[in-house]
């Protein structure tokens, strides 16, 4: 554990910084296993673009719970052991595909990102000027998870539209 690195911590606990960031951790972990067999799974019109964008979206969560990982260490915290635990203590929950629809993937996916966003943002809020190390990092996530959010929306978007004008023009 740092001892002068954490000493830069101020006006929270570090006990606090530590159970927030496990609980993200718990998130990144399922986000990326929920992103991983999504792309696995996905059926329909135009999936092979939505594969490589849950693909890279996957790889990204999973950096996000390394970057996690590693700052609970810092801090003098472990890291949830077991995925037991990530169900346990996850913000945003774990739905696993029902549908392997294309647009109903996309939907869930969006909605797992929406609740990043909320996360991270709840985080970025209580460590702002308490923690700038986690706050750095925790900033890097949300950044990343609103681009998500913004290119999961935009395929989502061009898929329906392109479905929408492809049944106007059979009828």
């Amino acid at each position: 554990m740092a001892r002068i690195g954490n000493s830069i911590i101020k006006g929270i606990e570090i006990n606090e910084i530590i159970k927030l960031l496990n609980k993200a951790y718990a998130d990144e972990w399922l986000a990326y296993y929920q992103y991983f067999i999504e792309a696995k799974v996905v059926k329909g019109i135009m999936k092979d673009a939505a594969i490589v964008e849950l693909t890279q979206h996957a790889t990204d969560e999973l950096r996000h719970a390394n970057m996690l990982a590693d700052r609970i260490l810092q801090l003098g915290g472990t890291p949830l052991l077991h995925p037991n635990d990530w169900i346990k203590n996850t913000n945003c929950g774990y739905d696993a595909p029902n549908n392997f629809d294309v647009v109903a993937i996309l939907k869930d996916a969006i909605k797992g990102e929406q609740c990043a966003i909320n996360t991270y943002s709840t985080i970025v809020e209580i460590t702002r000027n308490k923690d700038i190390v986690t706050y750095d990092i925790v900033s890097q996530i949300l950044a990343d998870e609103v681009e998500h959010e913004e290119d999961l929306q935009t395929l989502h978007d061009d898929i329906t539209e392109f479905i929408t004008d492809l049944k106007k023009n059979l009828n």
